[in-house]
C-alpha cells in the first residue's frame, strides 16, 4: 500500500493511489458475519424494594429499614451480609433522624412567624441524611454487591396504601453479559 502526501498542509491526510482502489473495485467484498446471533444478556429480574418499617418518616424517610431477608435474594447474597448492610442503613438513620424531627417540630412550631423558612434546616438535614444513606450504599456497592451482580439503591417510590412518596432501598440484579463467547 503506497501512501501519497501533496505537501506538508495535508500531512494528517492520508490519500492512497488510484490504482488499490480499482484492484478493491474488481474482487468481490467479502461477507461480514456479525455477532448478531448471539443471545443478549437475560433479563434480568424486577428489582427487590425494602421498605422502611419505622413508626416515624420525615419527608418520605423512614426511621429504620425491614430486616427480613427476602426470599427473592436467596442464593445471591447471605442473610448476615443482607442484615449487617441493612443495619449499617439503620445506625446511620438512627444517628440522623431524631435530629430531623426535632428540627421539624421546632419548625412548625415557628412555621406562622418565620413564613415557612423555619422549615428550611429540616429540608436541609433530610437531603444530608439522603446523601448520607446514598453514599453508605455506595461504598456497600464497591465492596460486596456489583462482585455479586447487585446493586443497591435508595429510590423514592409511590406508596401501596395512599398517594404519598417513601424511600425505598432497591436492589437490583445486574445483568450477565456472555464474555466467554468470541465476537
Amino acid at each position: 500500500m503506497s501512501v501519497l502526501l501533496p505537501n506538508m498542509a495535508d500531512f494528517d491526510t492520508i490519500y492512497e493511489l488510484e490504482e488499490e482502489e480499482e484492484e478493491e473495485e474488481e474482487s468481490e467484498p467479502e461477507p461480514v458475519v456479525r455477532s448478531q446471533e448471539l443471545p443478549r444478556p437475560r433479563d434480568a429480574p424486577d428489582p427487590v424494594a425494602v421498605r422502611g418499617a419505622g413508626h416515624i418518616t420525615v419527608f418520605g424517610l423512614s426511621n429504620k429499614f425491614d430486616t427480613e431477608f427476602p426470599s427473592v435474594l436467596t442464593g445471591k447474597v447471605a442473610p448476615e451480609e443482607f442484615k449487617t448492610s441493612i443495619s449499617r442503613v439503620n445506625a446511620c438513620l438512627r444517628k440522623n433522624l431524631p435530629v430531623n424531627v426535632k428540627w421539624l417540630l421546632c419548625g412548625c412550631l415557628c412555621c406562622c412567624c418565620t413564613l415557612g423558612c423555619s422549615l428550611w434546616p429540616v429540608v436541609c438535614l433530610n437531603k444530608r441524611t439522603r446523601r448520607s444513606i446514598q453514599k453508605l450504599l455506595e461504598w456497600e456497592n464497591n465492596r460486596l454487591y456489583h462482585k455479586l451482580g447487585l446493586h443497591w439503591k435508595l429510590s423514592k417510590r409511590k406508596c401501596e396504601t395512599s398517594n404519598m412518596m417513601e424511600y425505598v432501598i432497591l436492589i437490583e440484579f445486574l445483568p450477565k453479559y456472555p464474555i466467554f463467547r468470541p465476537d
